[in-house]
């Protein structure tokens, strides 16, 4: 394999990060790319989350304490994936040890710890900082993506970025940190699916303007370990409806759902203009809906998009594409922006553009307790 070597370490080794392991592991499947990473370090608090990394020959350093990351100049490059009350500390001191990293979402627990961070990075002069945000490297929203951008559809009339679980469906369902303010933070399921929703539509230009929230905290108590009812204190489902541009511009709903009856991990973008639209959804991956004008009708036509995404790979054009292939990809898109050979493909997620997410977030927050729209 050809490639400039890049050491990678884990801070955090839950499902995010063992997905990163599994992705380096397939790193083989990407044709021609300027970086070669090995996972060289992992740290986490639980024993058995370390024991899982047993398995990759290439891990030298297992720890549960980051700070022998952060000194070890044998590391090029970090993945903090913690929660988010412990994002503010870890990302700060990974910025003043000099570490570029990829940072999981939202960059901070609240609006103010995201500009503090936001402040570090941008006044650490050549450290490289990209946030999480997987979804957008589908080859259907990849495609979808690019039609608006090349103005396709035309000027907007209206647009929906959307990210529907259905992982609390279930009210039995035990508590967990994301379902509890003081480790997820008030924004809830804003900040933990929220970029995903505005990746897209920040990459457009498309920053909202003001925001008009509805929040819903649908199931207030669950199960703890024991089995005793706890306070879940955290936003479920959030709808919110943005103004994007001056003089009213147009409509984006952005909606982040973890109870959303039907779907399972669902992304879906729609844009609508004046020359034509486009929709792509997780739920059908080999699919775009692309809407446009022939002879004076209205046709939806349905466009096969196959595997290939940002970064090509040996996996033949007509295979389904999947989450950790989009978990690849965007790791192909940090590693090849590091190296400064990014070559116009769609990147990962900037300082700058978490910490519009946040105001967004936090124009919702507002929203909610006035019942008006607020600026952003």
């Amino acid at each position: 394999m050809t490639g400039a070597a890049v050491d990678v370490g884990i801070v955090g080794g839950g499902l995010m990060g063992r997905e990163l392991a599994a992705a380096i592991g397939r790193w083989a499947a990407l044709e021609d790319h300027p970086v070669r990473p090995r996972l060289a370090a992992v740290c986490d608090t639980d024993p058995q989350v370390l024991s899982w990394f047993d398995r990759i020959d290439t891990v030298r350093l297992r720890t549960a304490d980051y700070s022998e990351l952060l000194a070890d100049d044998g590391l090029d490059v970090l993945y903090l994936a913690v929660p988010h009350h412990l994002h503010e500390r870890l990302y700060l001191d990974a910025v003043a040890a000099g570490k570029d990293f990829l940072g999981e979402k939202p960059f901070g627990i609240d609006l103010p710890a995201a500009r503090r961070i936001v402040a570090a990075i941008e006044a650490r002069e050549g450290l490289f900082v990209r946030c999480s945000s997987e979804m957008p490297y589908f080859p259907g929203a990849q495609l979808a993506y690019s039609d608006v951008r090349s103005g396709a559809v035309g000027p907007v009339i209206e647009a929906r970025s959307s990210f529907l679980h259905s992982s609390d469906l279930d009210v039995r369902k035990r508590i967990n940190w994301k379902r509890q303010s003081r480790f997820c933070g008030r924004a809830g399921v804003m900040a933990d699916l929220g970029m995903h929703v505005l990746h897209v539509p920040l990459r457009l230009g498309w920053c909202p303007s003001s925001v008009y929230a509805v929040l819903q905290n649908l199931v207030p108590e669950r199960p703890d370990a024991s089995g005793a009812l706890v306070p879940c204190d955290t936003i479920d489902n959030a709808t919110l409806h943005c103004a994007v541009g001056a003089g009213g511009g147009f409509p984006l709903t952005l909606e982040t759902k973890r109870i959303a009856p039907g779907e399972m991990n669902t992304w879906q973008l729609r844009a609508l203009g004046m020359d034509g639209g486009v929709e792509f959804s997780t739920a059908a991956p080999k699919t775009v809906r692309r809407f446009r004008v022939r002879g004076g009708r209205q046709v939806w036509e349905t466009l096969e998009v196959g595997s290939q995404s940002a970064f090509r790979t040996v996996t033949g054009g007509i295979f389904e594409f999947g989450f950790s292939d989009a978990i690849l990809q965007m790791w192909a898109a940090f590693l090849a922006e590091r190296a400064g050979a990014l070559a116009g493909a769609f990147g990962c997620v900037t300082p700058r553009e978490a910490l519009t997410s946040h105001e967004v977030f936090d124009a919702a927050l507002r929203s909610a307790e006035t019942g008006r729209a607020e600026a952003v």
